[in-house]
């Protein structure tokens, strides 16, 4: 790269100054609009931000139910606005804590969730009717729904008050992540039963959060972020309408979700972009007509792939400007992560600082004074074009694959996305880009940062703790729901039904992936 070259992370160059010349043909009644008009580049309510702030949504969740619920509890009282919950890794991948898979693993990077017992400690005087509630989970996510759904109804609340999100994105865990259980098509399955399911019995819920996070996390590009992120939306619409769904029946509680990075205004446009694409491939790809299944409702968080390990305190500044970005692109939810977050779990002060970050943006910024205030510069809808015309090469080559679901059993998105890393890597390397701590102005010496600390007894207590509900349940109860789980699998009654009766009996997390495990098969990558 030439020495006064510069380029986004996407390697989109970027002009010493942009003039009006950098927009010609810029139409803004057809790519701008208004507010809450098609195509919703500017935002998908006219008064985003004046009248409401995003939700402040801090993502919490270690060790034992109890410990992430005294977490929430302080992050409610701090002005957190939405609970957000992580889950360790076994729970992500349908295994008890007491199985030998979950040896070393258990409460390490989320709570642990066994049974409907952990959930109601999980959950216990939160006010479920009031706060809404985002769950970061894939291939278990119809479990972790259900267990929320029963301790909700255990408390005389109505499903049809609760609000939240699972993630539910399971294509982009092949593409990006790896915490799957079932090959992609049983498992496409289960989503679009997720989505008759909520419409019937959880009409507030979002179905699905279909997250371009962890693609970006994985080395992708912005642009490769949401070309692929909006090509598994693609699949996922047209599963729902091969199911027999309407689509204004289910496209309204879709929602995405987001990284940010530090390249402050290719991050804004990024958002910009995202949504007026969404707009247009639900109107001319699949006929909406409710203008809610139109819109691109989106959670954002911070970039952790960002985040260093040296002078970590600088972590701090990153996460300012990359919430900075969220915000200015017009996130509708927001998570900040801790500055520590490269060396462990996050450090109650580094919770707090985290979400001090927010409230600063919120109330003392000026960011929420006036709706999309990017509109009109010359770089920023240049940028936001060039953004989007990119995607689109791409979702037309994942079109001329067959679709997302082929793209992936191919190779293709996890290709690009390493072949992006790398070039990361390397130019960091090269010192084409400067990381402050890293390959430049680095100190030696440095004070060892505080690290969160795992509690060695936690596996042991857990595993003691699932042990105990099995030998507490009615065992002929729970053989015969899973029996009933397993008739579903192999039939087309909606699994969620029968599902919810074993988890009401105390089957474990890890019992009923079994039971779909025997019936599905396990993913095997090529």
């Amino acid at each position: 790269m030439a020495q006064d070259e510069r380029r986004t992370d996407s390697g989109i160059e970027i002009k010493p100054v942009y003039t009006e010349e950098d927009l010609s043909g810029f139409d803004p009644g057809v790519q701008l609009s208004r507010p809450g008009q098609f195509p919703y580049t500017r935002g998908i309510h006219p008064t985003l931000r004046r009248d409401r702030p995003w939700t402040v949504r801090q993502y919490s969740g270690f060790g034992t139910a109890e410990t992430t619920n005294a977490r929430w509890k302080v992050l409610l009282a701090g002005g957190g606005s939405g609970l957000s919950c992580a889950f360790d890794l076994p729970t992500q991948m349908g295994y008890d804590s007491d199985h030998p898979r979950a040896e070393g693993e258990v409460g390490k990077v989320g709570v642990a969730i066994d049974s409907l017992d952990d959930m109601r400690l999980l959950l216990a005087d939160m006010p479920l009717d009031q706060v809404t509630t985002s769950m970061t989970i894939n291939a278990t996510a119809s479990i972790l729904l259900l267990l929320y759904q029963l301790v909700a109804e255990e408390n005389g609340i109505d499903p049809a008050q609760l609000g939240g999100t699972i993630q539910n994105d399971i294509l982009k865990e092949y593409v990006a992540r790896g915490t799957y259980i079932y090959p992609p098509r049983p498992s496409m399955r289960i989503i679009t039963d997720i989505f008759s399911y909520c419409r019937e019995h959880l009409p507030s819920w979002n179905t699905i959060s279909i997250s371009g996070y962890h693609i970006r996390e994985a080395g992708s590009t912005a642009v490769q972020e949401i070309a692929f992120t909006l090509a598994n939306g693609i699949a996922y619409v047209e599963a729902g309408r091969t199911a027999g769904l309407d689509v204004d029946e289910f496209a309204p509680r879709l929602s995405f979700f987001w990284n940010a990075h530090n390249n402050l205004f290719e991050e804004a446009a990024k958002y910009r972009a995202a949504r007026r694409m969404w707009a247009r491939i639900m109107t001319e790809r699949f006929g909406a007509k409710n203008e809610k299944s139109k819109h691109l409702r989106f959670h954002t968080q911070t970039g952790g792939s960002t985040l260093t390990a040296q002078q970590p305190e600088g972590n701090i500044v990153r996460v300012a400007v990359q919430a900075l970005a969220a915000a200015m692109g017009g996130t509708q939810s927001l998570h900040t992560n801790g500055f520590d977050e490269a060396l462990g779990l996050p450090t109650e002060r580094a919770a707090k600082i985290a979400l001090r970050t927010q409230l600063i943006l919120q109330n003392e910024s000026g960011v929420s004074d006036t709706i999309d205030p990017l509109a009109g510069s010359y770089y920023v809808e240049s940028l936001t074009d060039e953004i989007e015309r990119l995607a689109w090469e791409y979702l037309e080559r994942i079109d001329g694959m067959g679709g997302a679901v082929a793209a992936i059993e191919a190779g293709y998105m996890q290709d690009e996305i390493e072949q992006a890393a790398y070039s990361y890597a390397k130019a960091i390397d090269d010192k084409e880009k400067i990381i402050v701590g890293v390959n430049a102005y680095t100190e030696e010496g440095a004070e060892p940062a505080e690290v969160f600390p795992i509690d060695p007894q936690l596996q042991r207590q857990q595993a003691d703790r699932v042990r105990r509900t099995r030998q507490e349940r009615d065992q002929a109860a729970v053989r015969a729901a899973l029996e009933d789980v397993s008739a579903a699998a192999r039939g087309t009654q909606n699994l969620l039904v029968p599902m919810k009766v074993a988890l009401a009996t105390r089957a474990t997390l890890g019992e009923v992936s079994d039971v779909l495990r025997a019936e599905f098969g396990v993913y095997q990558p090529r």
